[in-house]
């Protein structure tokens, strides 16, 4: 977004302007430009916490001043900035939300699909009532509980091959809900599965690649099975038609409701006056 700044006054403005030198002029008019920086940078975050449901912290503190204009280059940005780590990079997830279109698959769908168990043309979703223990309270699945899904089914590639789950492991897990690992929940063992509902014959998958068609009647996910017999089934993570965005996001708007179009022109006046004033004194 680019913002042209034309701050105009009368004579007293003109008069304070020939008081001071270039340099001058520009260190206030870069002062000035920073502080619209900021006020925009609020801006949208405000704007995210309003149109998003339940962000996280990590994609509200992406957006930062990034540069700040100086008395040799009257230009700031402000942008989302990637921190490092493991995460989407969130100049891809914003883009998405103001230009709208597909959504980018996670790196898990990758790994569910290239092992056969997501079909093609679908992502996922985490349910409306979060399995226990496997949701960080923004709406997604904690990283250490899409590992444990991952490993459960042997979907790491061949060079993690090793982090896939032992039997061992997984009996640990059906007999206990996994010793030692906080984020299963309590401690009562679990199985889960995948079902398809129509698809491919409604076919139950199982970790050991099993085939069962009493599922057909559950809509298409990973699903854990607890209790005798398995008779409690919960839903863990859904399969859903790949999910395509409406634009939600307009920096356009965000700009114009933030005022820095007004705002940032005077508080240039106000500090040129400043300035005059204190050369004068």
């Amino acid at each position: 977004m680019r913002l042209d700044i034309k701050p105009a006054g009368g004579e007293r403005f003109k008069q304070a302007l020939a008081s001071l030198n270039s340099r001058q002029v520009a260190q206030v008019t870069a002062e000035a430009i920073n502080m619209g920086a900021g006020r925009f940078k609020n801006a949208m975050r405000a704007e995210m916490q309003s149109v998003f449901d339940r962000p996280t912290g990590y994609i509200l503190q992406a957006t930062q001043v990034i540069k700040k204009a100086s008395a040799s280059d009257l230009n700031a940005l402000v942008a989302p900035t990637y921190m490092g780590g493991k995460g989407i990079d969130p100049q891809q997830i914003l883009a998405a939300q103001e230009m709208g279109g597909r959504r980018r698959d996670k790196r898990s769908e990758v790994a569910l699909r290239r092992v056969g168990i997501l079909p093609n043309g679908y992502q996922t979703a985490v349910p409306k009532t979060p399995f226990r223990g496997s949701d960080d309270g923004h709406g997604n699945l904690k990283g250490a509980f899409i590992a444990q899904l991952l490993a459960y089914f042997a979907a790491f590639t061949e060079q993690g091959y090793r982090a896939n789950m032992t039997e061992r492991r997984k009996q640990a897990i059906h007999q206990r809900g996994g010793k030692g690992v906080k984020f299963v929940g309590p401690v009562r063992g679990h199985r889960f599965f995948i079902a398809y509902g129509s698809m491919r014959g409604g076919a139950r998958w199982t970790a050991k690649g099993e085939n069962d068609t009493r599922a057909s009647n559950l809509p298409p996910g990973i699903w854990a099975a607890s209790g005798t017999g398995g008779v409690n089934i919960e839903p863990v993570l859904m399969f859903v038609r790949t999910a395509t965005y409406k634009p939600r996001i307009g920096l356009d708007a965000v700009r114009q409701r933030s005022g820095v179009d007004e705002l940032v022109p005077r508080w240039i006046r106000g500090r040129i006056y400043d300035a005059a004033k204190a050369s004068l004194g």
